[in-house]
């Protein structure tokens, strides 16, 4: 993938977590730059709203549910976008999830969920798309990882722990893939104003068009030596 301008017309982008949020903010940035989308989210037709707004900007989408956390529901999203689209150019790695309460009230279970989605997730579809960005000697893959990766929260220890290992799994994989075509980032936000942060007691501080702005940027004009960049939003 060039990224000497900010346009992405021929190319494909898959979005997870692409709903609502900060996912479905990215969804209608690329869009504007000219991608064709490939989006999922848990919910069955959740994306369809998302996928009507992306074709009423003159460019393919396809919605799919499906569950990140899940080897066998990455295989088939993948599998979708190359039987509509026939190749996957950029992965944004958005769908995140929080459980917030204190260690004695988190289960195994939470912290494993929370985990499996937000760092299981990104690695099981960097791995499935991979083989093709490769082949053709470029790709993009950005992590939507949080400041929250850069300092403890209380009642958050599942959600920070997954988001200190994404920006690892972002650096490693950076390091593996360097000189090869495909660079590997992470956004870091800050309190943004979405559901998830309801709840949490913060008040928002930039916005999900905000985040988006710099997810398009990472995919269509970084340069390839910010790869393996952790690029912090504060607001």
């Amino acid at each position: 993938m060039s990224a000497s301008g900010s346009r992405l017309d021929g190319q494909v982008a898959l979005v997870t977590g692409a709903s609502r949020g900060i996912g479905q903010a990215i969804a209608l940035e690329l869009a504007d730059a000219g991608a064709d989308l490939v989006l999922c989210s848990t919910r069955a037709h959740g994306c369809e709203q998302v996928v009507r707004e992306v074709m009423a900007r003159k460019r393919r989408a396809i919605g799919l549910a499906a569950d990140v956390a899940s080897p066998a529901d990455c295989d088939r999203l993948v599998a979708a976008a190359l039987e509509v689209f026939g190749r996957v150019d950029c992965l944004v790695n958005n769908a995140g999830l929080v459980r917030r309460a204190p260690v004695q009230g988190t289960s195994d279970a939470d912290f494993d969920r929370v985990l499996a989605v937000n760092l299981h997730g990104p690695f099981y579809l960097a791995r499935r798309v991979l083989p093709g960005m490769l082949e053709r000697g470029s790709g993009r893959i950005v992590n939507v990882s949080s400041i929250s990766s850069r300092m403890g929260s209380p009642r958050m220890v599942p959600y920070c722990a997954s988001k200190w290992g994404l920006n690892g799994l972002t650096q490693a994989l950076a390091a593996e893939l360097k000189g090869r075509g495909v660079t590997v980032t992470a956004v870091l936000p800050g309190s943004v104003d979405t559901e998830m942060l309801k709840g949490s007691g913060l008040p928002p501080a930039m916005t999900a068009r905000e985040v988006a702005s710099v997810v398009r940027y990472l995919v269509a004009e970084a340069p390839e030596a910010m790869n393996g960049s952790l690029v912090e939003m504060f607001g």
